[in-house]
């Protein structure tokens, strides 16, 4: 398999929150992100109660990432498991867990958490396949 980055670096962010890759995280103190994570252009990340992201991670552009909602008042830490995938445009609102080796398909609301080697897709986000890898 070949190796997706030759020399990857954890983000530097301007005095916006604005990366280089041109995705925009505010509170970034408050962000953890996994070797290998790769964040799709326009994706905006609210990290005000923690968003967490594991390694080898890939998120597409355009997406949204609230630990705050201030629609709703919800807050909640978000946890992005390793090797997740998660589609363009995707919405993953507060408190939301996405499991290791996920994924979620484009366009997609997840409010509510998402187990571990599931494929979840929709508005709001409904289990599509699941694999069980221990049998």
């Amino acid at each position: 398999m070949e190796k997706r980055f030759v020399d990857w670096k954890y983000p530097e962010f301007d005095e916006r929150g604005m990366t280089k890759w041109h995705w925009v995280c505010q509170y970034h103190d408050n962000l953890k992100l996994g070797k290998e994570t790769d964040i799709g252009a326009f994706t905006y990340i609210n990290a005000r109660y923690g968003v967490e992201i594991g390694e080898n991670v890939q998120i597409g552009s355009h997406c949204s990432i609230y630990s705050w909602s201030t629609i709703d008042g919800k807050k909640g830490k978000v946890t992005i498991k390793k090797n997740a995938r998660v589609g363009t445009h995707t919405v993953i609102m507060p408190g939301v867990t996405i499991g290791e080796s996920a994924v979620v398909g484009a366009c997609s609301f997840v409010n509510e958490d998402v187990a571990d080697n599931t494929v979840v897709a929709g508005v709001p986000a409904r289990i599509i396949n699941q694999e069980n890898r221990n049998g």
